[in-house]
């Protein structure tokens, strides 16, 4: 990928974070050392929402005047639309404040590559299951503080279900926290094989414990998430259905070519 170098700008991916699992954070650090290491920015630093360094203490780390702000989010929605931007004090794509220009771009989870991403961990996680009798279901987390939250797994769902490698019996947007449920995947199901994919940057708490519990396959807290081996047991055989379960989209290492492709887009859209 062609890309720009910025010897004088900084980068700043905005993620999450968990106050429960410290293992949350570990693809936000690692994005983050692969595009230090290919030395295209002065700087490059993550900060959370739920851990330290927090939104408020970023822009204090960081010596640069110009910085991209990326959000290592899944969707437009409450966190990318209204929290972030209220903590960093913006006004639009580019904001001057505090003796800094900050570019605000898009989130990672509605880049192309996220469609190939899914189909990708499909094929991992259910090597040789025909898709033909198999239901895929994507997992997001769901709320109602913003209706664009559910927005960028609608739209995967409806993309997947045209393309012509696509050969899916059904493909469904399920959530954790309003309908349609993951719980009821069993009776959204009309095929022997279920393949779930959730749909998060990092596996946290939800793909570990929350999603599986949902599933019906861990019945009750037990070991911290990095001990658990829940994505080495495929398949789970529940409820006369076959059950394939992925690990979260966003550990995958090209996410940092997402992350400077939406640097690369911003400064066409924006700055051009």
């Amino acid at each position: 990928m062609n890309f720009s170098l910025k010897p004088n700008a900084a980068l700043l991916i905005v993620g999450h974070g968990s106050t429960e699992n410290p293992d949350s954070s570990t693809p936000y650090f690692d994005h983050a050392k692969e595009i230090r290491a290919r030395g295209v920015f002065a700087e490059v630093h993550c900060c959370f929402w739920k851990e330290e360094p927090s939104m408020r203490e970023a822009l204090y780390m960081i010596d640069a005047d110009e910085v991209y702000i990326v959000p290592d989010f899944i969707s437009e929605g409450y966190f990318t639309q209204e929290v972030i931007p209220r903590e960093f004090e913006l006004d639009g794509p580019t904001t001057k404040i505090h003796g800094k220009t900050l570019h605000y771009c898009d989130p990672v989870g509605i880049h192309p590559s996220m469609t190939s991403l899914i189909l990708q961990r499909t094929e991992e996680v259910a090597p040789g299951v025909p898709q033909e009798e198999s239901t895929l279901f994507i997992v997001g987390h769901g709320t109602g503080l913003n209706k664009n939250s559910t927005k960028a797994i609608r739209d995967q769902v409806e993309l997947i279900k045209t393309l012509p490698e696509c050969r899916f019996a059904a493909v469904h947007d399920t959530y954790m926290e309003e309908p349609p449920f993951i719980a009821d995947w069993a009776k959204m199901t009309q095929t022997e094989n279920a393949v779930v994919v959730p749909f998060f940057i990092a596996d946290g708490l939800h793909s570990y414990q929350d999603i599986p519990m949902m599933l019906g396959f861990e019945k009750e807290e037990g070991l911290a998430a990095s001990q658990k081996e829940i994505f080495r047991h495929n398949p789970y055989h529940l409820r006369e259905k076959t059950l394939y379960y992925s690990s979260a989209i966003g550990i995958e290492p090209m996410m940092a070519d997402v992350i400077l492709d939406l640097v690369t887009s911003f400064d066409s859209a924006h700055l051009s």
